[in-house]
């Protein structure tokens, strides 16, 4: 099948990578460059994934939705795809929570990261070929920091492990800054540095704090060496694609090219980020008290809808967080979803996507991963549909309700697809508490709907009409269909 994830053994000739150009935003080189994997019809893909401190608001799944339709574009080009998201489990925030709230820092960790789970679950992002957690890669942090210390980039001091800046001179190539005007964030206990500008590859111990053996003396790593040591061992010395949010471009990115490169590897080729989710202007934050929890948004909004609304912007554009905004995508995604059940019931039969995209479709997807070039196309045929349903020409509107289902396919918002009609959800999580809850409002409404046909059924046309208004009162409209009624869910 093209439209999926499955390798390009089943694809047409004219998905191959070999036929297709796709264009990235390089951060690195601040402009849009032709894709040259490293290994011909394949892509290596990093991507930092969670901090585990907290529950994901959804700022922080936004960045696991762009770069999972990044994944799902390549797959339908025909590239086999290797795509890796961190955990980082041990880090200041966790350590601070454990000791605020006389827990383990390590059930902290998991249970968050499991939240951060059930979060990109719940919203159809396809699992990490490996999502590999820092502490379980503490001996590779030891071997790439004896490496550079061996070369003269690292240097031991206090029980800490720092990394010499100013002997890589490419430091800072990424953000663009001037040393001698940098500010690099320091944490308590940092000491000995023989330059401030200097960073904490390895954190000295401290009392009541977790701590792991190392030549230098007990410790914890630091933020940034546990990417490169990670990306090292699942990706190699070098790999196609590292991503991840705005926000990390420096210090987190700057620093892991610093490790990585000084080390030896050529480390990534492009370097692709995403923007934030923003409240009244600011980026959403924990710590700015303006967060929107996934557990709580998926119980106030379907999770399809969520995931048209964070992935549908370009990846490179802010999204300013409202509900009027949120009632818009609703909307929107309601006038396709309408269209493929309205084309489903003409055709009488489930209606298999289109082996491939329409070509202006693939072109904006192409161009930088160009969604809302894409999403237009898709708006486009549905309209096209629409017109075909009103003029009852069912070869016409069965030909572009696999059109639609093969773009939505791509963008994982195919209201057909397993995911989201509960056949592929999980029992466990998020996904698996909406899907369940979907199946009892179905089964209370249709309750409903039957005593409303049977009304009709004897004619009671003022029982029937006062049964869909209290309905329509309720949040969900009815549509009479020749296949019976059916419902959804109503604007806000």
């Amino acid at each position: 099948m093209s439209r999926g994830p499955k390798g390009p053994g089943a694809l047409p000739p004219e998905h191959y990578p070999c036929c297709v150009t796709i264009r990235l935003y390089d951060t690195g080189a601040r402009q849009t460059r032709d894709f040259s994997p490293l290994v011909a019809g394949c892509v290596s893909i990093y991507l930092c994934g969670a901090t585990v401190q907290a529950a994901p608001h959804i700022g922080h799944i936004r960045s696991g939705l762009n770069f999972d339709i990044l994944r799902r574009w390549f797959s339908y080009r025909g590239y086999d795809v290797t795509f890796v998201r961190n955990v980082t489990d041990i880090d200041d925030k966790i350590i601070a929570k454990s000791a605020a709230q006389d827990r383990p820092w390590w059930a902290i960790g998991y249970e968050n990261e499991r939240a951060f789970n059930s979060g990109y679950d719940v919203l159809g992002c396809l699992p990490p070929t490996y999502e590999p957690r820092a502490t379980g890669h503490i001996p590779e942090m030891i071997e790439m920091m004896r490496g550079l210390i061996e070369r003269g980039h690292a240097y031991a001091s206090e029980g800490n492990v720092y990394f010499d800046v100013r002997s890589f001179p490419e430091y800072l190539q990424l953000s663009n800054q001037d040393i001698d005007d940098l500010r690099q964030p320091s944490a308590e206990g940092e000491t000995g540095k023989r330059d401030q500008r200097d960073f904490a590859m390895w954190k000295a111990t401290k009392p009541g704090e977790p701590s792991w053996e190392t030549p230098w003396g007990p410790g914890r790593p630091g933020w940034h060496l546990e990417c490169s040591a990670m990306a090292h061992k699942y990706l190699g010395s070098s790999f196609d694609i590292h991503g991840g949010g705005l926000d990390l471009v420096f210090p987190h990115h700057e620093n892991e090219i610093a490790q990585a490169k000084a080390y030896g590897d050529d480390f990534a080729q492009y370097w692709v980020h995403n923007a934030w989710v923003t409240m009244s202007g600011e980026k959403m934050s924990k710590s700015l008290g303006n967060s929107v929890l996934v557990s709580e948004m998926v119980k106030h909004w379907r999770p399809i809808v969520l995931r048209y609304y964070l992935g549908t912007p370009h990846y490179r554009s802010m999204i300013e967080y409202s509900e009027e905004a949120l009632r818009e995508a609703e909307s929107a995604f309601g006038r396709i979803e309408g269209f493929v059940q309205r084309a489903t019931e003409l055709a009488g039969h489930t209606v298999e996507p289109a082996d491939e995209v329409p070509p202006a479709f693939a072109e904006a997807m192409d161009d930088d991963l160009g969604v809302p070039g894409a999403l237009a196309i898709i708006h486009t045929t549905v309209r096209q549909g629409n017109s075909a349903l009103g003029a009852d020409d069912k070869e016409a509107a069965v030909a572009r309700l696999a059109e639609v289902r093969a773009m939505l396919g791509v963008l994982g918002l195919d209201p057909l697809d397993a995911h989201w009609t509960g056949a592929g959800a999980g029992e466990d999580g998020l996904d698996g508490q909406v899907t369940t809850l979907n199946g009892v409002v179905d089964k209370l409404v249709r309750l409903v709907l039957d005593q409303r046909e049977a009304a009709r059924g004897r004619k009671d046309w003022a029982t029937a009409d006062a049964i869909r208004d209290q309905l329509q009162q309720s949040g969900l409209l009815i549509e009479d269909s020749p296949t019976g009624p059916r419902w959804t869910l109503g604007p806000r």
